[in-house]
């Protein structure tokens, strides 16, 4: 009962925490990540223990299916290299460069306990850099290499993590061996997401009818790949990123506007408590890091020492391997060949790199004893090590982000004309199909269904809202107004198939498309209410 009431009272925290979040402008993980920590230093306070499989389990695939759902599968593709080369090649340089670092810096360190601390410490948080670079204003391109590289590379990092740890046990470690298992469990991860993806669409499109069990079903989603991929030993983040992208690009197909309404709702709720939770955790983890490092005898001076040079490593290897004319054969190509990005969007790419939610969970997993009972090496420091990563990362680079950003001179991205150009060509085909299959339509009825639209378009001109929507204000008797709601629905109809037409092209961005899809399913479920009851 004293958990569960810690757990409500931290709820009541995070939901305060968030109001002054969004008043203030702060990053919200950060704040939650302080908050954490100062309250874990309040003398008779009771320690929270963070077991890894909770973190693995129950925070991990719906943060990571929330963020699949809501990136574009065509600017996912159109960015594959450069999100490959940084959530694999990235990566693996950084768990190799860490790794040589432990190993000279910390006496009596072996070889695969130091590749243990880099494979830890290596992958970048999906959760962290979407929250601290939502509303900068940065390009979408450069958004979706950063969210997607975190999608991803959680998966090579908890892989390296695997190989390393039995390395540890083991006392050797085959790179060969370890390379053709990383593919094969990467690719029969992403093949059982497709496959669990594949599956609940025809359920959702052939068996369920009800908003409530199509919405609970979404709950169930990730929880599904990512315990089927576990259990054959393939990665399950993988697979939970590929149901994510694979049901969000079909969603408009499978599910209705009742559907979409709600489950967007219950999501919101679901990853801004799941956030929260998670964020404010790791904060609350410093107290039982330094107390179960206490007893191994490293002085304070040094353990600093030790967590400022890692933390150092581990943020240079990114800005050298990312940022051009700083290494001869830079990432930057890849991410600059289509010459959309420039030296500057590089700079703030690395400055993104922040750690958290799978580093820490990474970190704690590890076991108390060898299989021969011998105390694991180096764990408490271990886990040491991670925390400091995560809070220079986190809240050094994420605090400074912005800064950096206005420093840079970045023009702020403006989704504007773009939005203009879709809803102006959905706008259209909605006025050409009335136009077309309507004709046979009391006049009445034709007038009024037109001149809404022609209000869309005329708003999207800059022109002001006619005083009176509809005009005469007449009271239409109940089977006209079924009628007249009827044709809204139905053309409403032809807007959301153009926008998913849009969709499907690849011609129009996620954020927009949500958008309007939004303002459609929120416009049709109010008419479906406002239809007269005899």
């Amino acid at each position: 009962m004293q958990n569960v009431a810690i757990i409500v009272l931290l709820l009541f925290g995070i939901t305060f925490l968030g109001v002054l979040s969004n008043r203030y402008k702060f990053p919200f993980p950060i704040v939650l990540v302080l908050f954490g920590i100062a309250i874990s230093l309040i003398p008779g306070l009771p320690e929270i223990a963070l077991s890894p499989e909770v973190v693995f389990l129950i925070f991990l695939p719906p943060l990571l299916y929330a963020a699949a759902w809501n990136t574009s599968w065509h600017e996912f593709k159109y960015s594959l290299k450069p999100i490959t080369l940084a959530a694999v090649g990235l990566v693996l340089l950084t768990t190799i460069v860490v790794a040589i670092g432990a190993r000279m810096l910390i006496p009596d360190i072996s070889w695969p306990t130091a590749f243990l601390i880099g494979a830890i410490v290596s992958p970048p948080d999906a959760v962290a850099a979407t929250s601290v670079t939502k509303g900068l204003g940065l390009t979408p391109r450069l958004i979706t290499i950063l969210e997607g590289e975190s999608l991803v590379n959680d998966a090579s990092g908890l892989i390296a993590y695997k190989y390393a740890l039995a390395a540890v046990a083991a006392g050797n470690f085959l790179f060969w061996n370890a390379g053709m298992n990383f593919l094969v469990v990467s690719a029969a991860g992403i093949v059982i997401g497709l496959l669990v993806g594949y599956a609940l669409r025809m359920i959702h499109k052939k068996f369920i009818c009800d908003s409530i069990i199509e919405v609970t079903l979404t709950l169930l989603t990730p929880f599904a790949s990512y315990l089927l991929a576990e259990h054959f030993h393939f990665s399950g983040v993988l697979a939970v990123v590929a149901s994510g992208l694979y049901l969000s690009f079909h969603s408009s197909e499978i599910f209705s506007h009742q559907s979409r309404v709600m489950a967007y709702t219950v999501w919101e709720v679901v990853i801004f408590i799941l956030n929260g939770l998670i964020f404010i955790l790791i904060g609350l983890q410093l107290k039982s890091v330094m107390s179960g490092i206490e007893g191994e005898g490293y002085p304070v001076d040094v353990l600093m020492w030790y967590g400022f040079l890692i933390s150092l490593l581990v943020i240079a290897v990114r800005f050298v391997a990312i940022v051009p004319n700083l290494l001869p054969k830079s990432f930057a190509r890849a991410f600059s060949r289509k010459k959309d990005l420039s030296g500057r969007h590089m700079i703030v790419f690395s400055w993104a790199g922040m750690r958290g939610v799978v580093s820490m969970a990474a970190a704690l997993a590890l076991p108390l004893t060898l299989d021969d009972g011998a105390p694991f090496p180096h764990r408490n420091l271990i886990i040491y090590l991670t925390f400091c990563v995560i809070f220079s990362t986190l809240v050094l680079l994420g605090f400074t982000l912005p800064w950096v950003i206005r420093k840079l001179k970045l023009e702020p991205h403006s989704i504007v004309a773009e939005e203009y150009e879709v809803r102006t060509e959905v706008v259209k085909r909605a006025i050409s199909h009335i136009e077309e299959n309507f004709s046979l339509v009391q006049d009445e009825l034709l007038n009024n269904i037109k001149s809404k639209y022609e209000v869309k378009f005329n708003r999207l001109q800059k022109t002001d809202l006619p005083a009176n929507y509809f005009g005469g204000g007449k009271v239409l008797p109940g089977s006209i107004f079924n009628e007249f709601t009827q044709l809204q629905i139905d053309v409403i109809g032809v807007e959301r198939d153009s926008l998913n037409q849009l969709h499907r092209n690849g011609r129009a961005s996620e954020e927009i498309i949500r958008k309007i899809e939004r303002e459609l399913d929120l416009e049709e479920t109010r008419l479906s209410l406002d239809m007269y009851q005899d």
